[in-house]
């Protein structure tokens, strides 16, 4: 178990990257969530992935743009400032951000929930808190390997996955793929 604890650990670490890629998204099953809730009255919805899977298959004419990031993710935290802008930016347009933290669940209360407290996260943030990323993963994208930031915008049934960091402009001339 601590073998696994270690390599799981190793994986996340190593796959923290910033190189491009694209493409799309699977679906189904049920839905388990856990609020957890601290003292700074900052609400946490956690899911397992079967949980988290109705968040990348609504079907509602709206654009979503879900970004999986992490507080320990360089890369990731650099951009968060864009998904940010682009929420306040499009919140009259039927698009909606949401952030998911792969974040360890002991760093949910001293790091996580302090992050989103100190940076005035805005957006829709959630913790997916399911080990089991071999059968996970390929769910989101059949090409993703796991590193992240990475992010998926869709509507309806059209779909994009990137594994890659974005700036604002980059981020905002791919969202208006949707928007046209």
């Amino acid at each position: 178990m601590k073998l696994k604890v270690i390599f799981i650990a190793l994986i996340a670490i190593v796959s923290c990257k910033e190189e491009k890629e694209s493409e799309k998204v699977v679906n189904n099953e049920t839905e388990i969530a856990i609020k957890v809730i601290d003292s700074n009255s900052i609400d946490l919805e956690v899911y397992d992935f079967n949980g988290f899977e109705k968040f990348l298959n609504k079907n509602n004419n709206k654009t979503y743009v879900i970004n999986f990031w992490a507080t320990w993710c360089g890369p990731c935290v650099k951009e968060l400032p864009y998904f940010e802008k682009l929420n306040e930016a499009y919140k009259n347009d039927d698009v909606e951000v949401i952030l998911v933290s792969l974040d360890f669940p002991y760093l949910y209360e001293s790091k996580l929930k302090p992050f989103i407290k100190e940076k005035k996260l805005a957006s829709k943030v959630i913790a997916l808190n399911d080990v089991d990323m071999n059968t996970w993963i390929p769910k989101v994208d059949v090409n993703w390997s796991g590193s992240i930031p990475a992010t998926i915008i869709y509507k309806n049934d059209t779909r994009k996955f990137y594994e890659q960091s974005f700036t604002y402009e980059e981020l905002t001339k791919e969202l208006n793929q949707f928007l046209n």
